[in-house]
């Protein structure tokens, strides 16, 4: 077992004497850990993502109970994606006025194949999935492979780049049923956090497939990058 630092063992301490906590709670608890901690240990000096994890009663190897979306936050995520777009004609010239970092069709996945990956989402218009089907292998394992679902399959490439400019996340349930999705960063005021955790757990409610029995959310927990994860009751 990895050896835990000083750090991580002074916050576990305080998230077991927590316990299970309220969203409001829970915020705070987290965006107070670096000023509690003890003068022998040294504050992150980097603004850490703040990420939600859910636990969920289904079963993703079942078609019917895949649990994925997308979701614009109210506040962002606090970071600026880097976005590309696979399309042609008119479109280009729209998606690069609106922020898309790289905007082709052939020549990008041409650089793609070549080990290119220096971006966070991937936009494609319907025309152009023949180009891009066959990044499938490189692009899927990496979560960036455009899918209607996602809503990164359209024809609106102009509101697509905006939305993600805007801080729009992906999820998807993993082989256990987990999502984990980050939702702020640990600057963020309080408020603008709490608001964020809100709507993503609102929205993945919101989700709950039909053919899920039982329990639909089991464990929900809050954490920042260098942190353990909070424990959050609904």
């Amino acid at each position: 077992m990895a050896k835990r630092s000083k750090r991580w063992k002074a916050l576990s301490k305080k998230v077991e004497d927590l316990g299970r906590v309220d969203i409001d709670s829970a915020v705070s608890a987290l965006k107070g850990f670096e000023s509690g901690l003890p003068d022998t240990i040294k504050p992150c000096k980097y603004d850490q993502s703040v990420e939600i994890a859910m636990r969920l009663g289904v079963d993703p190897r079942q078609a019917d109970q895949l649990v994925r979306g997308s979701i614009v936050l109210p506040h962002g995520i606090g970071k600026s994606q880097r976005i590309i777009v696979f399309t042609q004609g008119d479109n280009v010239a729209l998606a690069e006025e609106a922020g898309a970092q790289e905007v082709g069709g052939k020549d990008l996945a041409d650089k793609i194949k070549g080990g290119w990956l220096d971006f966070d989402v991937a936009i494609a218009t319907p025309d152009m999935m023949g180009i891009v089907g066959p990044l499938g292998k490189v692009l899927g394992p990496r979560g960036l492979m455009p899918s209607p679902r996602a809503g990164t399959v359209t024809q609106d490439v102009v509101k697509a780049v905006k939305e993600y400019k805007a801080g729009k996340v992906e999820f998807r349930c993993d082989s256990a049923g987990n999502v984990h999705c980050i939702v702020g960063k640990l600057s963020f005021d309080e408020e603008k956090l709490k608001e964020n955790v809100n709507a993503m757990i609102s929205y993945i409610l919101s989700l709950k497939p039909s053919a899920a029995k039982g329990v639909y959310v089991r464990n929900v927990a809050l954490s920042s990058t260098v942190s353990p994860a909070i424990p959050i009751a609904l």
